[in-house]
């Protein structure tokens, strides 16, 4: 069961990486050719220096519609015109906001965030309830727990000998809580995975020491 979850897996990968492979390519063509079906001459002239910097944020990573926006607004660039480009840059799908977010939530969730925190992330760079429920459906509820006991494993092994109290234990304890709390893993399940990373720690050390 589990190897084909992990083959089902590979496989969504694989599918994403070709995505990216397209939109890099289409984003080269676009460099390299422009869009003279879409743009006449005079337009092209008044949109070229937006573009330009869209494409200079674009190749430096993957951004939503919103966060590419939001950046080109601080440009202080004519709100019509950024609208004119962005829709652009849709249609040839260097933007693509369900593509952003399924990349988002695959390479953040393997830095220990939490699903609670990648759907904030999400929805604060303007990605759609259903577009956030997609990407988020990569992570099932086994890749959460397993996320969370890597984080709290780490935090255990900053423990360099047996706690010599119940007070002392109980701020270990919290400490490993608090890793896990910051990355937004649910209460109940952050104090189950501490005490359990936490008591191996100490039977570890117990055995070194013993």
């Amino acid at each position: 069961m589990a190897d084909r979850s992990a083959e089902s897996q590979e496989q969504n990968w694989e599918e994403k990486n070709a995505k990216l492979r397209v939109l890099a390519e289409a984003m080269e063509r676009y460099e390299r050719e422009g869009n003279p079906e879409l743009f006449d001459e005079r337009a092209e002239e008044e949109r070229s220096t937006v573009r330009s910097k869209a494409l200079v944020l674009l190749n430096h990573r993957m951004r939503s519609e919103k966060e590419l926006r939001n950046r080109l607004l601080g440009y202080d660039y004519p709100p019509e015109v950024i609208d004119a480009v962005i829709e652009d840059l849709i249609s040839q799908r260097l933007i693509d906001d369900s593509l952003f977010a399924s990349e988002w939530v695959r390479q953040r969730h393997r830095k220990g965030k939490s699903r609670a925190v990648l759907d904030r992330e999400l929805k604060d760079k303007g990605i759609a309830d259903a577009e956030r429920a997609e990407a988020l459906a990569q992570v099932d509820d086994g890749d959460e727990r397993s996320m969370a006991q890597a984080v709290a494993e780490k935090k255990a092994r900053s423990i360099s000998q047996v706690p010599a109290d119940y007070a002392e234990r109980n701020k270990h304890l919290r400490r490993i809580v608090g890793a896990l709390a910051r990355r937004g893993f649910a209460q109940h399940l952050s104090m189950e995975i501490a005490i359990a990373a936490l008591e191996a720690r100490i039977d570890e050390l117990g055995g070194e020491q013993g």
